[in-house]
């Protein structure tokens, strides 16, 4: 089962590597990193980079994809190249799916037209003007296309596709092997609770790296 996560600069690590983790233990999961160009992909600062293997052309048809978001994702949503390939796998795929703003990219590519769909909270207009139908979810299932909300939530689609995918055993158990038993110290990751003050902070300069 080959399994295509997108790469371009400006990614934010966890929506890749998150979802990587748990579909990457699916048994016969052959998972490639892809961009435009095999190499280095770096995030927003230069801080941390990811190597995709493959070129865009290189994987035509993975039965699965997954496009991180991250701040590069506004940019990536208008580049041809990309969307382009996007569209062209998700005739094919089994399962579209994306993580954060990588719903902007499978909204450029035309494939959340008139679709329910999530992201990260600081993109829902930016989701709403390629025609989708933004909804304040962690996971949004809508036929063959999973998008979840901000970062973190990759790991729970991940775990959903997982089971669709290998059965819920199967997904518990990766879920095992992870330790994924999210007990945060705070309860502050939902938007819809978060004070006006709060929100300001994170648009002025925290949502990076």
């Amino acid at each position: 089962m080959e399994i295509a996560i997108l790469l371009f600069d400006g990614i934010t690590p966890l929506d890749a590597v998150g979802p990587f983790e748990v579909l990457g233990r699916l048994p016969g999961a052959e998972v490639k990193f892809v961009a435009k160009k095999p190499g280095e992909y770096r995030t927003t600062g230069g801080r941390l980079g990811l190597i995709a293997d493959y070129a865009l052309d290189r994987v035509p048809a993975p039965e699965i994809l997954v496009v991180p978001g991250g701040p590069g994702a506004d940019a990536a949503a208008a580049d041809a190249e990309i969307t382009g390939w996007v569209a062209a796998v998700h005739q094919n795929s089994r399962w579209t799916t994306s993580v954060c703003t990588g719903a902007l990219i499978l909204g450029g590519a035309g494939i959340l037209k008139g679709v329910q769909a999530t992201t990260h909270w600081r993109a829902m207009d930016d989701l709403a003007a390629f025609g989708a139908i933004p909804v304040r979810q962690r996971v949004v299932k809508r036929g063959r296309v999973i998008t979840a909300a901000g970062v973190s939530s990759g790991i729970d689609m991940a775990l959903g596709l997982a089971a669709d995918v290998a059965g819920e055993e199967v997904a518990k158990a990766i879920q095992l092997v992870l330790e994924y038993a999210p007990e945060p110290p705070f309860d502050a990751g939902r938007f819809a609770d978060a004070p006006a003050a709060r929100i300001e902070m994170v648009r002025s300069g925290l949502n990076r790296p």
